[in-house]
């Protein structure tokens, strides 16, 4: 991925009110092979991270200043060190004013990704280890723990300047159950969420199971398709992409590309054309397992409803047209 411009900053910061300390780097980083595998490993570690969020950007104001260096800097009125150094002096400011926050160093890198420009900005923190030296020596070594990542926000800046309609063009971290120690760099960014990662998946998962029902497809072509649509899914959220839904119709089922996309068009769910793959809630759809005192269960997900009924107030699961084997298996015993 070509790397445009790239800089980094450190802020001291102590989770104890005690001011923040800047230290602004005044010229970009050279290119590097050491920068190379730097943002292909934080690439690799945002892509991972569950609990993202999507958004787009408050309208520039005082409170949201943000956006309007981003657009000087794009429209080449200022330069990258510049204009990262007006961020980072914000981020500073209100990083003060967030008891629970600690600093870190603070990567800037503008890069590019096939045909689309990308922003990435990242607090970065590092964790001491060891190290063996030239001299043999077994010495104190730190090194930046990207597995760590917290606070860190990837722009795709070709959709900002290019599809005035987006609300999907920010994605940041959210941090477990949107603690309040991020908000602040949403803040920074000045984000608004503008889809429900999470929720459009669950939609979607619904689409999915409602269309495997009409079709009354045998169970092996429902765990095909089952398995086209989280493999899909999931390779898209490894490189940090959102999911077509005209692409994954075709995915979904190669002879007739359009089958699934035109019942999601015709059943109004009421999705976006593009849809941000929550992890957590593909991980849940695939199956449901149970096991306690001899009992195992488990079960695809879009089953529920149709062979398989959840009575909540009975606690029982009713369970329709057996796996044959286990009607075999349970017509023996009773013989």
């Amino acid at each position: 991925m070509p790397i445009r411009h790239c800089i980094v900053h450190l802020i001291e910061k102590k989770p104890d009110g005690t001011p923040a300390v800047l230290h602004a780097r005044d010229s970009e980083l050279g290119q590097s092979q050491a920068i190379e595998n730097l943002l292909a490993d934080l690439n690799e570690s945002y892509n991972a991270k569950q609990g993202k969020a999507w958004g787009y950007f408050h309208e520039e104001s005082g409170a949201y200043p943000f956006s309007g260096w981003l657009n000087q800097y794009m429209d080449a009125n200022l330069d990258f060190t510049a204009f990262s150094r007006q961020a980072v002096e914000h981020l500073q400011k209100l990083m003060e004013e967030s008891n629970l926050s600690t600093g870190g160093h603070v990567l800037f890198a503008h890069y590019q990704q096939g045909m689309t420009d990308y922003l990435a900005i990242a607090l970065l923190h590092h964790s001491n280890g060891v190290t063996v030296t030239d001299a043999l020596d077994v010495a104190e070594a730190k090194h930046l723990d990207l597995g760590q990542l917290h606070l860190a926000t990837r722009i795709n800046l070709s959709e900002w300047k290019n599809n005035g309609q987006s609300r999907q063009y920010i994605s940041f971290i959210k941090g477990k159950n949107g603690k309040k120690v991020s908000e602040y760099f949403r803040d920074f960014i000045g984000c608004q969420e503008g889809v429900d990662g999470p929720g459009e998946t669950r939609t979607l998962l619904k689409a999915f199971s409602d269309y495997v029902e009409n079709e009354d497809l045998p169970e092996e072509k429902a765990r095909e398709k089952t398995s086209a649509l989280v493999g899909y899914a999931s390779s898209q959220a490894k490189i940090g992409e959102p999911m077509s839904l005209e692409e994954l119709s075709g995915v979904i089922d190669e002879e007739r590309p359009r089958a699934f996309y035109d019942h999601i068009r015709n059943k109004d769910y009421g999705l976006s054309p593009e849809i941000p793959a929550d992890k957590r809630t593909l991980n849940q759809f695939q199956r449901f397992t149970g096991r306690a005192e001899g009992l195992s269960i488990s079960f695809e997900s879009h089953l529920l409803g149709s062979k398989v009924e959840y009575d909540e107030a009975r606690d029982m699961l009713i369970i329709r047209h057996l796996p044959t084997q286990l009607k075999d298996q349970l017509k023996r015993r009773k013989g």
